[in-house]
């Protein structure tokens, strides 16, 4: 993902903007719609200033909201973006609309391999005031993260190729303009003329308006029409992700409290029973002490989403970094409901198996579990495609290809790797190797000589995790290890 995405073209517009919409049908989806996506698109959307747009107003309208995705297939447009054109058209998108509420925004397509060669930009209309926002730029340069070739979760049949997610906040109307856009370089004629013609732009293009729920239904209303009935699937799935955990905290606990370096150091021996020598077990451990971590269900995430079970890999060796690309228009105090959206446009948009990142950090330094399996384990993400093997993914949140992350986020990156990677004894501070399984920067089969917290782009080629966050991750690195003890 290239970092610098998601900045704001203008300001609000004023009154011609005002002027009311008209709900459209909604279209049919080509692939099949989940029972609970179903069900809610049947309501129609409503009016900015109506009721419905009030907290109290959607619960009565849509008393089951915990979460839901609007797929909208876009059309072609003409230059003047309000009639369709002939479906050969190098721009698509959608006129003005209203639509349910939403937080989130993404473009998905059918082919996965496919690349968007063009500039994908929105525009929204704020659920509270009616007012609209200016044109938006959604990052298209995703599809380095990602499972990694020939594995079960790449070969699926689910997966779709796929913009990065844009948090836009709570959200009742949308505007939509996807243009193709020839690449450029030094090489080319300075004449218009002589320059290559526009890529056709993927099949399948739809928007993905997604819908977190509230956070305070979080453990009820996903579970309640279906609770009198036979056993629950989500419930099941809500034990088994928390169960992952039982070594660190309660069943059902929403935070993992962090530790003294003293308690952290008894639970690395306690976690580690068979999987040391005799000469570790008594040499002092270089482990940095465990920080506070926000469970899934802490963050609110809808089990039954995920498919069940987990994946793992061997062991940690590294640590990626990221950035979700995302935009940083977001309050701390909103990121739970900002991961519930990136967890569902990974899920429904994109077809993985769980959110791809086993790890994400907020701007004011707070660490949230990200894939299920458990936050002391190997888990097997979908965060750099071609090294998911043997590494765990860290996703700050937010853009930072020209903005600089916050002292805070990066000093909780550095305490999160010098705590998991203390547990498998590397130091962060050091070198390893990944055998890569394939990227466009490293062939299928080589042996990468890596830092062991590595930015994004050190394993494929992309602006991840932004021009600004790269930057300080020597920082990182050389905290993680004081942390350790080193």
């Amino acid at each position: 993902m290239r970092g610098f995405l998601a900045s704001s073209i203008g300001v609000t517009c004023a009154a011609a903007l005002a002027l009311p919409l008209t709900p459209p049908a909604l279209a049919a989806t080509a692939r099949p719609v989940p029972a609970t996506e179903a069900a809610t698109s049947a309501r129609p959307a409503p009016h900015a200033g109506t009721p419905a747009t009030t907290r109290a107003g959607r619960r009565a309208a849509e008393p089951y909201a915990a979460g839901s995705t609007q797929s909208l297939p876009l059309e072609p447009l003409t230059r003047d973006r309000a009639t369709p054109s002939a479906p050969s058209s190098a721009e698509q998108g959608l006129p003005r609309r209203a639509v349910r509420h939403f937080s989130l925004v993404g473009v998905v397509w059918d082919d996965p391999d496919a690349e968007l060669h063009g500039r994908v930009q929105v525009r929204t209309r704020a659920a509270g005031t009616g007012a609209w926002s200016g044109w938006q730029d959604v990052e298209t340069h995703n599809a380095d993260h990602a499972a990694d070739p020939d594995t079960p979760e790449r070969a699926s049949g689910r997966v779709r190729g796929a913009t990065a997610p844009l948090w836009v906040g709570d959200s009742d109307g949308v505007e939509l303009r996807v243009r193709s856009e020839p690449g450029h370089s030094a090489e080319q004629s300075p004449d218009a003329r002589r320059l290559p013609a526009a890529p056709p732009l993927p099949s399948g293009l739809r928007l993905e308006l997604v819908d977190p729920g509230e956070d305070d239904d979080l453990l009820g209303a996903e579970e309640g029409p279906r609770a009198a009935g036979a056993p629950n699937a989500e419930t099941s799935a809500l034990t088994e992700a928390s169960a992952a955990n039982a070594e660190l905290a309660p069943l059902g606990a929403t935070e993992i409290a962090a530790l003294s370096r003293a308690r952290t150091e008894q639970e690395y021996l306690a976690l580690n029973p068979g999987g040391l020598t005799e000469q570790q077990r008594q040499a002092k451990p270089y482990v940095g002490p465990r920080p506070g971590i926000v469970t899934r269900r802490g963050w609110g995430a809808n089990e039954g989403l995920r498919e069940s079970g987990f994946r793992y890999t061997k062991k940690v060796k590294a640590a990626f970094v990221h950035h979700t690309a995302s935009g940083n228009n977001y309050r701390c105090s909103q990121v739970p409901s900002l991961i519930r959206s990136i967890y569902r446009y990974h899920v429904k948009s994109m077809g993985w198996r769980d959110i791809g990142y086993n790890f994400l950090i907020d701007k004011c330094g707070k660490i949230y579990e990200g894939r299920a399996g458990g936050v002391a384990k190997p888990v097997l993400g979908a965060h750099t495609l071609g090294f998911n093997s043997n590494s765990m993914g860290i996703a700050v949140l937010g853009s930072y290809g020209a903005t600089k992350p916050s002292k805070s986020a990066v000093k909780a990156v550095a305490r999160l790797t010098a705590w998991k990677l203390g547990l498998y004894r590397v130091n962060p501070k050091g070198k390893t190797y990944l055998k890569s399984a394939g990227s466009n920067l490293h062939r299928k089969g080589k042996k990468v000589r890596l830092n062991v917290i590595s930015g994004h782009r050190d394993g494929f080629k992309t602006e991840c995790p932004g021009r600004k966050l790269y930057g300080k991750l020597g920082s990182a690195r050389s905290k993680a290890a004081r942390y350790q003890g080193r």
